[in-house]
């Protein structure tokens, strides 16, 4: 819009803070340096590491960052310590944070079916980070937060991104706009055609994504699609672009069988041994336990908590492991905290386990929160229990959440502790045959829908002699 541009060319009179971006050769407002930038990079990324976590394999860690690597070498920023790693997360989606650090989920490698196609998804997430669309929005905030005035006082939020202190996961929240997608698409296409990939493939990332929601009927997108918005035209641009540049595609790489052949093993959807849901009941496998949330509560299994919230949103519990040695330390540590209240502690055992809690309220910038902390010693570890709710619903709650509190206990079923994984199996199609014959041939666990999904082929489809499939086997999970 033209009101965008005016306010945007006075910041620019304003401010010695715009510059020109190498990668896409537009001026662009900057109040966050190169060095900020990378200062914020270093600190997301560990971050990111101790909260998602990576996924525990060295080869294919080593294979995404030395695509990546190949890639990023051809950007107009080849001189930032770029990382690319693998986290082990289940979803199909990517990410990047300022400073060149690179991230692909395992269930975006599972769904994607060459070489070339990672690339495609690498490249636009290097386009993201050249392009400096995260530091842009940063800009942008901090700009309107000084409302454009001369010698306007600083806000806090100023303060912190110019600080360059945590803002801990927030980043990855911050939306694109439709022109950023389409910048980051047209850069990935731009380094895939330098690091000579076929780019012909970067369309099928897209066929893929639409699969996965037409698969689920539309009513969850693939969380790519969520966090990075996808126009309904951006297949058609890609496609648009790659038809206008030279059509000699001779001595690209596809690497189709390579890739899908990489693939074998990899862990494919949730890991229940890092817990599961059985409706409202957790199970933990490796921490040997079982916590029974209220019933009718929406639940979160995240990597290092894991949450309840009620129907009304006014009451949650949250299960984590305390860091101190005793279920007494691990009270007194609680209740220590700066604007934290609490009454008389009690020191009882349920389900056979010693356990140490207590009521407390808590002051916070929305009001008095009030709640019960309760702390259990268990196989070596002390486990971390609060239900809280802001004051005014607490009361309405309370019964419903210690009841809760106390129904922490040794898992000790048998077939729940053995639970195991579902991996991907990459095996060459013998003879013709159709996705629906090879599922009566090798039973899965997963429907014929998703199995072509993953192979990014029509439920109907036929493979020829040779070719290679990616097929999902294991236990049907809980």
């Amino acid at each position: 819009m033209r009101i965008a541009y005016l306010a945007s060319a006075l910041a620019c009179l304003t401010f010695a803070g715009c510059s020109r971006n190498p990668a896409t050769g537009a001026n662009q407002l900057m109040l966050v340096s190169e060095s900020q930038e990378i200062a914020m990079g270093l600190e997301y990324d560990q971050q990111v590491v101790s909260t998602i976590g990576l996924y525990p394999d060295s080869a294919m860690q080593r294979y995404v960052a030395q695509l990546g690597a190949r890639l990023a070498a051809t950007s107009e920023r080849p001189n930032l310590e770029w990382t690319f790693r693998v986290v082990d997360d289940p979803a199909v989606n990517a990410f990047a944070v300022p400073g060149g650090h690179i991230y692909v989920t395992r269930g975006i490698l599972a769904h994607l079916n060459s070489e070339a196609e990672l690339a495609a998804v690498l490249g636009h997430e290097i386009g993201h980070v050249t392009a400096r669309h995260t530091v842009a929005q940063m800009s942008q905030q901090q700009l309107f937060g000084l409302g454009l005035a001369i010698g306007g006082a600083v806000n806090s939020t100023v303060a912190q991104y110019s600080g360059a202190a945590s803002q801990a996961l927030g980043v990855l929240f911050l939306k694109f706009s439709r022109d950023d997608e389409s910048q980051a698409d047209q850069l990935g296409l731009r380094y895939m055609g330098r690091a000579r990939f076929d780019v012909r493939e970067m369309p099928q990332v897209f066929v893929m994504l639409d699969r996965i929601t037409n698969a689920s009927g539309g009513a969850r997108l693939p969380t790519w699609l969520e966090t990075h918005p996808a126009p309904a035209d951006r297949n058609t641009r890609i496609t648009q672009a790659i038809a206008a540049m030279p059509q000699d595609f001779t001595g690209t790489t596809v690497n189709r069988d390579a890739y899908i052949r990489r693939l074998d093993g990899l862990m494919f959807g949730e890991n229940p041994r890092d817990g599961y849901f059985t409706g409202g009941t957790f199970f933990h496998p490796d921490m040997r336990f079982t916590y029974t949330f209220p019933s009718g509560w929406a639940t979160l299994n995240g990597r290092q908590s894991v949450i309840g919230i009620n129907s009304a949103k006014n009451a949650a519990i949250e299960l984590s492991l305390a860091t101190e040695g005793s279920a007494d330390a691990g009270a007194r540590a609680f209740f220590a905290k700066e604007g934290m209240t609490g009454g008389t502690l009690s020191r009882q055992t349920f389900n056979g386990l010693p356990t140490v809690s207590g009521p407390f309220a808590a002051a916070t910038p929305n009001g008095t929160v009030r709640g019960t902390a309760l702390f259990v010693e268990y196989n070596g570890a002390v486990f971390r229990l609060i239900g809280y709710a802001p004051e005014a619903s607490w009361a309405g709650n309370q019964a419903t959440v210690e009841r809760s509190l106390q129904s922490f206990q040794r898992l000790t079923d048998p077939a729940a502790l053995a639970v195991q994984p579902q991996h991907l199996d990459v095996w060459t199609v013998p003879q013709r045959i159709t996705l629906a014959q090879l599922a009566r041939q090798h039973p899965s666990p997963r429907s014929v829908d998703q199995l072509a999904v993953i192979n990014n082929v029509d439920a109907n489809a036929t493979f020829e002699a040779g070719q290679s499939v990616k097929w999902v086997v294991g236990p049907a999970l809980p």
